[in-house]
This record gives C-alpha cells, structure tokens and sequence, in this order.
C-alpha cells in the first residue's frame, strides 16, 4: 500500500518531522513516538467536518515546519528527543465503518508492539475503540488504564442503530475487556447527557467521572491527584484520548458536539503535559477537531499544541528515567 500523506489534502508531515512508511518499519522503528492520521468522521451524531483534523493539526502553526519544537517550560524538544515520525493516514474510507476501524486498529498495534507510542490525529472519538484495543493487544488485556478528556462519556449502547460511533467506543472497549470499567477515568464531563439508564451502566462498571462541577468546587490539580493515582492502581500504562470539546466552546469552536462551560485551553495543556511526565503513557488520541466549523484555527491550534504538550511531557520523562538532569516547569527561564 502506497503511503498516504494526507487522505484528503497535500503529503505533509506534523510540523515538518520525517516522513515515514507504515509498510516499511525500518523507516519507524527507531522512533519513540510516531504520528497517525486518523480522517473518519462516520460515527458523528452531529456536526461532521473532523475528517480533515489530522490535516489541520500537522499543518497549522506559525512557525516554520522544521521538525523542531523547542519547548521553553520543560527545556526538552520533543520532536527532536523523541525522534518522532509521521506515518501518514491510515485509509479510513467513508461508508465503512468496519474495515475503516480495522485497519486502524491494525495500524496501532504494530506500533505498540514495537515499544513506540502511537499518537493518533482524529477524526471522530469512534476511533477511540481502535486505538485503546490496538494498544492493548500489546500491554495487556486490561492492563491499560484510559484517561479520557470530554464533555461526553460516550458509553451509549446504541447510537442510530449502529454500535459504532462517536458516542460509544467507551462502552465497546469496557465490554470487550481491553480495558477495566474501574480503571476508566473521565476528566470534565458536563451537560445534558447521558440519560439515567447509561449513567446506570456506567456506575455497574465503577468508571470514575470527574465532571466540571468537581473539577470547579475541589479544582483541576485536584482531580488530577486523584485520576493518576487510581490510573497506576493495578495497571501497567495509560491510554490518554482527548476529545477537543471539553474545552470551552468559546476557547474551541470547531467541533461537533460542543457543550458550553468547559476547561480552559491552558487548563487542559497542562495537565496533558502532568500526565505525560507522571505516568507510562502507551497511546494517545486528539480527537474531534472539525476546521469547517473553526474560527481563525483556534481550534486546530489547539490540536496541535495538546500533542506537543504530550510529546514534550514524554520527552521529560525519558530523560528523568535516563537520570538526566530535567527541568521542571516551575523554574525560572533565566538567560545567561
């Protein structure tokens, strides 16, 4: 199979890093971290559109593409350090959900099974079902642990007849094992959904939501306290999966669902960042980043900065694991 840049735009990389072929692993293998494009957006109950996230979050920045990233608060530069590639997009035709979530699934496993970090660029949150099995098949059945940033628990059983979509993959990887309902942690969930028979559900399966209203009366350091704890608790990494939306949609417009009273985009990139230098993160996926329905790219700015938080977090955290020195991001910049 020939190597998909973008499935619906120019071949372009995130930022500039290296190109790489998902049938060539020689050209990956070395990396610690490499970029998938997601482009599905089939499972969207709403406002479509985040088909051509991946494209908007490698492409939209105001510096140059040079596969560099310095990062001021960490002093690390997690393109460089973490010699991240861009496999491209997966191919995820529209109208087949199916084979479109299955030859993702496979995509991400094999990178996992290398001992590399599979950061997705979504796409709709379907892809989720994917991406957490794909990483499971290679730490562990059950033995990774989700945090999941949204406005939404999507853990409904059905959405249009379907059992896949948007609204479900939570409930799909809980039900197939992949993932342990109490070891399933939900960070800024608000709104009007899901109805009491879901919330039911959700409680048989001990998942621990934070909703906004925790995250406002105890605060977000808090809570993050808390999910990181219980995340480590019996298992072995952690699959994060951000879905944009639970953002502010004032701060994040270009999404399909969005639910007023969310984080703040500062909010959300630092605790990223926490979870990446505190936790073994397996995966990652940035989802629900829709440009038709953007203003000025702030959200795919967003996007882009989510995954570089990540990635500079994990770049921290490899060189503390190394016994290198690391600075933390509390100290001072001083220019001597």
């Amino acid at each position: 199979m020939t190597r998909i840049g973008n499935l619906y735009g120019p071949d372009a990389t995130f930022l500039g890093v290296p190109p790489a072929d998902p049938d060539e692993p020689a050209t990956w293998s070395d990396a610690s971290a490499v970029i998938i494009g997601a482009p599905f957006d089939g499972g969207t109950s709403h406002r479509s559109g985040c088909r051509f996230g991946p494209q908007a979050m490698r492409l939209t920045d105001y510096l140059p593409h040079d596969g560099r990233r310095p990062h001021l608060a960490l002093g690390v530069d997690p393109l460089v350090d973490l010699g991240v590639v861009d496999l491209g997009d997966v191919e995820m035709p529209s109208g087949e959900t199916e084979r479109s979530l299955a030859a993702l699934e496979a995509q991400v496993s094999e990178v996992a099974r290398a001992g590399i970090v599979p950061v997705i660029l979504g796409g709709d949150h379907t892809i989720a079902l994917p991406d957490v099995t794909g990483v499971a098949r290679a730490v562990g059945w059950g033995r990774v642990s989700v945090i999941h940033f949204d406005a939404h628990a999507d853990t409904a059983d059905i959405q249009m007849g379907s059992l896949h979509g948007h609204g479900t993959p939570m409930r799909r990887l809980i039900e197939s094992g992949a993932c342990r309902g109490d070891r399933f942690i939900q960070i800024g969930l608000r709104g009007y959904w899901p109805e009491p028979e879901t919330l039911a559900w959700m409680a048989d399966q001990n998942m621990r939501s934070f909703e906004m209203t925790e995250i406002v009366t105890r605060g977000l350091e808090a809570v993050l306290d808390d999910a990181l704890a219980l995340a480590m608790d019996d298992c072995d990494a952690v699959f994060l999966s951000v879905d944009v939306d639970v953002v502010d949609p004032g701060l994040a417009p270009g999404t399909g669902t969005p639910e007023p009273g969310g984080l703040t985009s500062r909010q959300l990139l630092d605790a990223v960042r926490r979870i990446a230098m505190s936790v073994p993160v397996a995966g990652v996926d940035v989802v629900e980043v829709s440009p038709p329905y953007d203003s000025a790219e702030v959200t795919a700015y967003l996007g882009n900065r989510v995954v570089l938080e990540v990635l500079s977090g994990l770049a921290w955290k490899k060189r503390r694991d190394a016994g290198e020195p690391a600075r933390e991001p509390s100290d001072p910049l001083l220019h001597r």
